[in-house]
């Protein structure tokens, strides 16, 4: 790797269908992030039922529990496309939420979340330990089925799965480059608590990146979960796929990341949507969002009884451990947008703020 291919990070978007991902090398993926439509949520059965026509009609009939069964064997492809793509020691990452429906007034829950891990053991998958995503919400009323009388009233549901599997045995960094890519994108002691809990509580609210195109089809999660995925799963310049891209969240935590990325979606109106966004606008989202992680660290190191016996080279700024000392945030310099394709380049001028660099000396005590 030459050192401008270490400023720059590659992107591609592709319309097509994640069941056939014949523009992806085998092996060549080194992270899977993505959120697919979620079987049997109704704003996603034309989606479906477009793919399979038996869908439409085992929901015409009443059959929830078939057109649940066909929704996931069409999951079922994209997850064995996932399996080749992925090289060994990748890992996936896949949001999902459960689904509750009634159907000729009979209510019931359609476990996504269960089915998918079924399919990725059954693949050969080590299933690793899942994240409860727990939406912070501001509903005061939450009634399903009888209100206040059993025994027909039902829990709701107000969380989704993060799931995570690791294809093979565990990842080995063997060249200079690939361990230090990896000392480059460790992350903070405290982001490490925090991001490695195994519930998120997190807003429900859809969206943080300035999209004036989203449509009631696509169900884009928070920036901040793929975001902390990437950063949790991978290191710089490795290639992260996105089969569901939507509106391009991944693809953005991606570029913020300082990895490479590839996303397919098969709604060419979703996918021009992440074109448009590639802009200075979310430039500037992207540089905040990396800045408020050099904020909040401030913040840890000026409130922490903590020892801070290492001194982070890159930002002048005290650490916890050895493995934060190489920690190196660059800013998103600029975007250059060929059609499908993106090059991302980067700056490592310093992004803390000079107030923020003070008492750079490690403690002692």
């Amino acid at each position: 790797m030459t050192d401008q291919d270490r400023e720059r990070t590659r992107h591609r978007l592709v319309l097509g269908n994640a069941t056939d991902l014949k523009c992806i090398m085998s092996e060549s993926v080194n992270l899977v992030v993505t959120s697919p439509p979620y079987p049997m949520i109704q704003m996603w059965d034309g989606v479906f039922s477009e793919q399979d026509s038996e869908i439409e009609r085992a929901l015409a009939r009443g059959d929830g529990n078939a057109a649940f069964n066909l929704m996931h064997r069409l999951l079922d492809k994209v997850w064995n496309q996932v399996d080749r793509v992925l090289e060994p020691g990748g890992i996936s990452c896949i949001n999902v939420g459960d689904a509750t429906r009634s159907i000729n007034e009979h209510f019931a829950l359609y476990p996504n979340h269960q089915r998918i891990q079924q399919k990725f053991l059954d693949l050969g998958h080590t299933c690793l330990p899942s994240i409860l995503w727990r939406k912070v919400t501001n509903s005061p009323n939450k009634f399903l089925g009888s209100g206040t009388m059993p025994p027909s009233a039902y829990v709701t549901l107000e969380h989704e799965w993060i799931l995570i599997f690791r294809k093979g045995e565990k990842r080995k960094f063997q060249t200079t480059t690939e361990k230090s890519n990896r000392l480059s994108s460790s992350f903070f002691w405290e982001e490490r608590n925090l991001w490695f809990s195994d519930v998120w509580h997190l807003p429900g609210t859809r969206q943080s990146l300035n999209r004036k195109c989203m449509r009631s089809r696509s169900g884009a999660y928070p920036f901040e979960i793929p975001y902390r995925l990437i950063n949790m799963f991978s290191v710089k310049h490795d290639r992260v796929l996105d089969p569901f891209v939507g509106t391009g969240t991944t693809t953005f935590a991606a570029i913020a990341s300082e990895r490479n990325s590839i996303g397919v979606e098969i709604d060419s109106n979703l996918l021009n949507c992440s074109l448009e966004q590639l802009n200075d606008d979310n430039i500037a989202f992207m540089n905040r969002y990396i800045v408020q992680r050099l904020e909040k660290h401030d913040n840890f190191v000026a409130s922490s009884d903590k020892p801070m016996k290492h001194l982070n080279v890159n930002h002048k700024i005290r650490v916890v451990t050895q493995q934060e000392e190489s920690i190196n945030l660059n800013k998103v310099e600029g975007l250059n947008v060929r059609g499908t394709k993106v090059t991302a380049s980067y700056s490592s001028q310093a992004l803390f703020p000079i107030s923020l660099q003070q008492d750079i000396e490690p403690r002692t005590t």
